[in-house]
């Protein structure tokens, strides 16, 4: 019997009002204060002129001091254009700042980093590229936020090679890592080998695209993805670069069509798109199987159903049990790159860090319970450490 068969559909969430919604940001979501008093003409000496200057010279012939006697290793810049923002979409870089302050916010509640908003009215990769990079030493590590695909892959690829400070677009990554948490212990709950599932994601975006590419680094062979256009395959015309190269890894049956066929026998599905999935299509499954819908607010399988035919069900809603929130990952990720001097985040971290979310979980494992609550404390200090030790390995 399905372990979700006799859930039923949880609370929902409090009524927020526009004010108190507005309330809770007036004036903005952060401020910048001193971390040393200034109450004496010595303290000012010391911390501006003449006592800063020193500190100047000695950055100046050991770059590296500058992450212990700048905030710089403990800074992280949140940077977006507003193309991708949240459910909403291309809103543009202004209305985009609310999200980096809040995204900041959980950067220093959760990790005790310092975090920059940053937006930027420029939309081509080299523009961003080259903004970026010019901005690039006030900061220990940069996050790209909400960049559309294709030009957020670009993006990334070329600031990782281009600086020597860590560099993650969290809308890919962050997701994919909580994921594969996530379906690592309904794998462990149901007692199946996680490499011989048969997994489809719908959704061939940042998030999608990263997933595929996290769960074929997980072990997992079987990967199917579903575009707009139906499945990814290699006899399809006009496939961009991005998804030619999601070809080397995916669909190895070579399997062609639509939700339908792809779905066909699959043990897992994972919604990362604005798709539907059906009641027939559903039922074409293997038995038990685990679905993931993650689309937000609309879940592309609606949850009655998800219910009644998914053995463990994720989604992406704060309402529903087991909620794929990217606040698992990133504030723990960040932390550990940063604390080992680290100057890029490898698959080998990423995936550190999506086991230490799913050991946190293990503990209690059941169907609604298959990785911790966004508020747990253990989370960002236990994936910090394991993607400190990570790079340690990597960089003994």
């Amino acid at each position: 019997m399905s372990l979700s068969n006799e859930r039923k559909l949880e609370h929902q969430p409090a009524h927020l009002s526009d004010q108190e919604i507005f309330d809770a940001h007036e004036g903005g979501k952060l401020t910048i204060a001193s971390s040393r008093p200034l109450r004496s003409v010595r303290d000012l000496s010391l911390a501006y002129t003449p006592g800063v200057a020193r500190v100047c010279q000695e950055v100046q012939h050991t770059p590296a001091a500058s992450l212990r006697l700048t905030g710089r290793g403990r800074t992280v810049a949140i940077i977006s254009d507003g193309s991708a923002v949240l459910g909403l979409g291309n809103i543009g870089p202004l209305a985009a700042l609310p999200v980096m302050e809040g995204k900041a916010q959980l950067f220093s509640a959760f990790a005790d980093l310092n975090a920059v908003p940053v937006v930027l009215d420029v939309h081509d990769a080299d523009s961003l590229v080259d903004t970026i990079k010019a901005m690039a030493p006030s900061f220990g590590a940069i996050n790209l936020e909400d960049i559309a695909a294709p030009t957020c892959f670009e993006v990334e690829r070329r600031l990782i090679e281009e600086l020597d400070i860590p560099v993650m677009h969290d809308d890919q990554h962050g997701t994919a890592i909580v994921i594969t948490a996530a379906l690592h212990n309904a794998c462990r709950l149901l007692n199946r080998d996680l490499t011989r599932l048969k997994v489809v994601i719908s959704g061939a975006g940042a998030a999608g695209v990263a997933c595929a590419k996290m769960l074929h680094e997980a072990g997992i062979s079987d990967i199917t993805v579903l575009d707009s256009r139906g499945i990814i395959h290699s006899g399809r015309d006009n496939l961009n670069p991005v998804k030619q190269d999601l070809l080397k890894i995916t669909n190895p049956r070579g399997i062609s069509g639509g939700v339908a066929e792809a779905l066909r026998g699959a043990d897992a599905f994972i919604g990362l798109s604005r798709g539907h999935v059906s009641e027939q299509e559903l039922a074409g499954m293997a038995a038990e199987p685990i679905l993931f819908s993650l689309a937000n607010p609309d879940p592309e399988i609606a949850p009655e159903l998800a219910y009644r035919y998914g053995a463990v069900v994720a989604t992406g809603r704060s309402d529903l049990p087991n909620q794929i929130n990217n606040v698992l990952a990133f504030p723990g990720i960040f932390h550990g790159a940063l604390a080992a001097h680290a100057t890029a985040i490898t698959p080998e971290m990423k995936l550190a860090a999506s086991r230490a979310i799913a050991e946190i979980a293990a503990e209690r494992l059941d169907a609604e319970y298959l990785i911790p609550s966004p508020l747990d404390g253990r989370v960002a200090p236990a994936v910090s450490e394991a993607v400190r030790m990570a790079a340690a390995r990597q960089n003994p």
